[in-house]
């Protein structure tokens, strides 16, 4: 019985998170309305973690993301992030955002990101947007 009840989840929440068909027994529009509340919430962490991304987006973040996202599980708000802004075609402050990360972290797409370790030099600069122009500081490597 438990198998059953086991797998019965499994379906659940591969149909909330990850784009797969409703299971029998339950009602498809109010898991419809979990799944965009669920996708909404996930935009809402990977723009926390992404800002300079969220904002290249503008108004239509939520549904640019969540038009992304619908056929993939969660990785965590910095791999989601990291994903989409590989996928994308940036400018300004979002892409000076990616290249921050990929001088700061290794991320092969798979796994998850580890650090590169003490940066020098440019690699150690954090990219800031503000007031209309890119200003950099360095991170400290304490």
């Amino acid at each position: 019985m438990n198998g059953g009840l086991a797998e019965r989840q499994a379906a659940l929440v591969a149909a909330l998170t990850a784009g797969a068909p409703v299971p029998a027994g339950f009602d498809p529009r109010l898991v419809g309305v979990a799944r965009q509340a669920l996708l909404r919430k996930r935009a809402g962490e990977v723009a926390r973690t992404w800002p300079m991304l969220a904002a290249a987006y503008g108004e239509s973040w939520r549904e640019t993301f969540a038009a992304w996202a619908a056929a993939r599980p969660t990785n965590g708000s910095l791999r989601d992030g990291w994903d989409l802004a590989r996928s994308a075609s940036l400018s300004g402050a979002a892409a000076a955002e990616l290249a921050g990360r990929e001088a700061a972290w290794r991320y092969d797409g798979r796994s998850a990101p580890v650090p590169r370790g003490r940066l020098s030099g440019w690699a150690r600069r954090i990219p800031l947007w503000e007031s209309g122009r890119l200003w950099t500081r360095f991170r400290s490597t304490d």
